[in-house]
């Protein structure tokens, strides 16, 4: 029995008997007097548990204040192996922090995990320290257009921005409705109702120049809708008219793309050579051809014939330069 376990049972004996024995205990969870010990003492000094001795009784109960009065431990319906889950997914979103945003409001729940493991937290340490997450070209946001964009999303309330236009290398400003953070390829994004446009676009967080939290109530935008209009493509390029490429993988690179999604909607099929054809939906060819190119010469746009040209021309450009 895993030291949660033990101290839950410890709790949820008292509970229920009134006062229970050291002999008892012991015997209920099959452990040494040493180890029964250091718990009840984990209980108290740790856990905040009420527990005491009570000598009329010769057990342990809750203590006179808390006679009558339900008593729980907080946080003890994890397992010590959900603990360890919880401690490694707190790692993987440090990874995908903004200079610490995530991290510091998630701190105290890190602490309570590293309390409640107690003697394990040597242990937690040393599993933390063989988790490694490689997140290349990640793009930093600044700290309080993260946070400023969180409330904003929160509260409900409008935004007003001085944006960046990287393709266009254009700078404008614009007032906005936040309706949800969209986190991919080691970056953040904001997809939101601008009011200049009319229409729900997606904003780099890192392109935010700067950033105002207006009074103004947010336009609300059902989820369904957002979902609809930003989803569809392939990667972060949005938008409802779609078409759909074909590619064809050689055998090399099939081993991998076979096992990958690349859109939820995505139609696969292995070919008698041994080839690997994979259909997926897009609106944009720009980022679909990145992913396509660094396949090399191990795949093969079909169709579009839109796609199958813009895959050729980078193809051409970047072999001019050799």
């Amino acid at each position: 029995m895993s030291k949660t376990a033990r101290v839950y049972k410890i709790e949820m004996l008292i509970r229920n008997r009134g006062h229970v024995s050291f002999q008892a205990l012991k015997e209920e969870l099959a452990v040494s007097d040493a180890t029964l010990k250091r718990d009840l003492d984990y209980l108290r000094d740790q856990l905040g548990a009420p527990i005491e001795y009570d000598r009329f009784h010769n057990g342990y109960g809750f203590g006179a204040e808390y006679r009558g009065q339900k008593h729980e431990l907080p946080g003890l319906w994890f397992s010590e192996r959900e603990l360890y889950s919880l401690l490694m997914a707190h790692q993987m979103l440090s990874e995908l922090d903004s200079e610490g945003v995530i991290s510091r409001h998630l701190a105290p729940l890190l602490e309570r995990i590293h309390l409640l493991l107690a003697s394990g937290e040597a242990d937690a340490k040393a599993l933390l320290k063989r988790i490694k997450i490689i997140s290349p070209a990640k793009r930093p946001v600044p700290v309080q257009f993260f946070e400023m964009v969180g409330e904003a999303l929160l509260k409900r309330r409008r935004l007003h921005l001085r944006y960046l236009t990287r393709g266009r290398a254009t700078v404008s400003e614009r007032d906005v409705s936040p309706q949800r953070l969209v986190h991919y390829r080691n970056t953040w994004y904001l997809d939101a109702w601008c009011h200049s446009r009319e229409k729900i676009l997606r904003f780099a967080l890192d392109a935010i120049e700067t950033a105002t939290t207006l009074d103004a109530k947010a336009k609300e935008i059902p989820l369904k809708q957002v979902q609809a209009e930003m989803d569809g493509g392939f990667g972060i390029f949005a938008g409802e008219k779609r078409q759909w490429a074909t590619l064809v993988f050689q055998e090399k690179a099939a081993q991998w793309v076979s096992r990958e999604e690349w859109h939820p909607e995505q139609q696969g099929v292995w070919l008698s050579d041994g080839s690997y054809e994979l259909k997926l939906p897009f609106v944009h060819e720009t980022e679909i051809v990145m992913d396509i190119l660094r396949h090399g010469n191990q795949v093969k746009a079909i169709a579009p014939a839109s796609l199958v040209a813009e895959v050729a021309k980078a193809l051409s450009e970047a072999a001019a330069q050799y």
